[in-house]
């Protein structure tokens, strides 16, 4: 035993003995049990939804295009138009959609950093006092001397199970996430306007049927003390007439109200004061009859490519999936290699000379033995946060069907509407024809003629809510196809 220990194979044997137990206990470690964690959702396939009688009928034109980006041009309204491009130029919003994607790209800068390796120099030059009860040799005890170094030292993590590799891929899908986001602010911007924009429109058509009601009640007003003048009518019917004109003259006001604020709104929107608002002039909308009715064939396939919402899910799920797999590298060992090289001296004179310098190599490897279920309970978090992630984005597909579907309802609904209104208002205007004559022959009284008048306004109204209603149909079918963008 005594010559064994004293052997000089033994100091072979320990060294080796030791990278055989490292290398065990790596293996060990890599095969460490992860648990039965998987995730549990699974992503909808879109062609797998029932898209519905209403989608297939409107897509059964294969010559049906997708929307173009400036959806609302279709409108034909240049003051829109500018407007749109004022936000898009200046919002807020959307500029804090512009810095939310490059706070995403200096992330992802960092990720990548993490994969490549790591070179820092550093100098420093120390004038000391040694002591001279200590172990400092007797050249430098009880004297001051200057102290002078200067290092490159270098890192690079193997990543052999390709942990930083995945965060990096999580981090570039954050980025296209970011980028969709973006997008769909932008969209929604855009539809918050083109709406608001239509309401304004119909405000001035609504203002201007009542504006005309009031001037033919003053009109039989006029008539009406005419004849009570000359005995043909009696006080009561003129202040029956009389009593109706303070609430339209009320209706006309809370009108000019709604489009001042209107108008405030659209300032908002596009970035400005409320004194730009004062400046936007009445709309003039046109869409061409049947625009926006129909939608292109390949809509459940392309759509999860043309809805921002959907894209930016998608891409949420992509990166869960990346950290889920960065979670399960953290089981395995980490092996980093470092080195340095650099020169030290103690005085000014040496310190350039070669028998300064100084280098060393320094791998290192670590080993999760014994972790109290932290890594599990890691990996349990980011599978539960891409099953979140799928379910989002599931939420979101069907939700992107159902606008699309809830939109083609509206349009045929509003053609039926406006068909039934177009008559609706031809009799009335008969009816309100024949009640004045008769007022004016003395066939009737006045309050025929009012109620008339007001059966006429109502069926204005009712015409012009339809047509804008068709307007605004348009807008949301844009909107629930993606504003005609493609991210893929």
């Amino acid at each position: 035993m005594i010559f064994a220990m004293n052997s000089p194979a033994r100091p072979q044997v320990r060294p080796l003995a030791t990278a055989l137990l490292v290398c065990a206990l790596a293996v060990l470690a890599g095969c460490a049990d992860m648990g039965k964690i998987e995730p549990q959702s699974v992503a909808i396939k879109p062609l797998a939804l029932n898209a519905g009688k209403v989608i297939a009928d409107a897509g059964a034109d294969a010559s049906v295009t997708w929307p173009t980006q400036a959806w609302w041009e279709a409108l034909h309204d240049e003051q829109l138009n500018a407007l749109v491009a004022t936000a898009i130029a200046g919002s807020p919003n959307l500029r804090a959609a512009e810095a939310r994607v490059r706070q995403a790209e200096s992330l992802a800068g960092v990720a990548r950093a993490g994969t490549l390796p790591k070179v820092d120099a550093s100098a420093s030059i120390d004038r000391e006092l040694y002591t001279a009860n200590g172990a400092i040799p007797a050249a430098l005890a009880g004297k001051t001397a200057w102290k002078n170094t200067a290092m490159l030292s270098g890192s690079y993590d193997l990543d052999l199970w390709g942990r930083n590799r995945d965060l990096l891929a999580a981090a570039l899908d954050d980025v296209r996430m970011a980028s969709a986001e973006a997008q769909m602010a932008r969209l929604t911007l855009e539809t918050a306007i083109v709406r608001a924009y239509i309401q304004l429109s119909l405000d001035y058509t609504l203002q201007d049927s009542v504006a005309e009601n009031l001037e033919q009640r003053h009109r039989i007003l006029e008539i009406t003390r005419q004849r009570r003048a000359a005995g043909l009518a009696t006080e009561l019917e003129v202040a029956n007439i009389e009593t109706t004109l303070p609430a339209g003259k009320r209706e006309h006001e809370q009108i000019g109200s709604s489009i001042a604020l209107l108008r405030n709104q659209l300032a908002a929107l596009i970035g400005k004061g409320p004194g730009d608002g004062e400046s936007i002039a009445r709309p003039q909308l046109t869409l061409q009859d049947g625009a926006g009715a129909r939608v292109p064939a390949t809509l459940p396939a392309e759509l999860v490519g043309r809805r921002p919402d959907i894209v930016a899910q998608r891409w949420r799920v992509e990166a869960a999936g990346a950290r889920i797999d960065s979670a399960k590298a953290d089981f395995y060992p980490n092996v980093n290699l470092a080195a340095f090289v650099g020169l030290q001296s103690l005085g000014f004179p040496r310190f350039l000379e070669s028998h300064s310098k100084m280098a060393g190599v320094t791998p290192a490897i670590s080993l999760p033995i014994f972790e109290g279920g932290r890594l599990r309970s890691q990996l349990g978090n980011q599978t539960a946060l891409y099953d979140v992630a799928v379910e989002q984005y599931n939420g979101v597909v069907i939700q992107a069907m159902s606008d699309v579907a809830n939109a083609l309802v509206r349009i045929e609904s509003v053609k039926q509407q406006d068909q039934l209104a177009q008559q609706a208002l031809a009799s009335a205007r008969r009816q309100q024809q024949l009640a004045e004559r008769a007022y004016k022959a003395g066939m009737t009284d006045s309050l025929n003629v009012i109620n008339a008048q007001l059966t006429l306004l109502n069926e204005q109204q009712q015409m012009a809510q339809v047509a804008s209603k068709q307007l605004d149909n348009y807008a949301l079918l844009m909107t629930a196809l993606g504003g005609g963008v493609k991210l893929d």
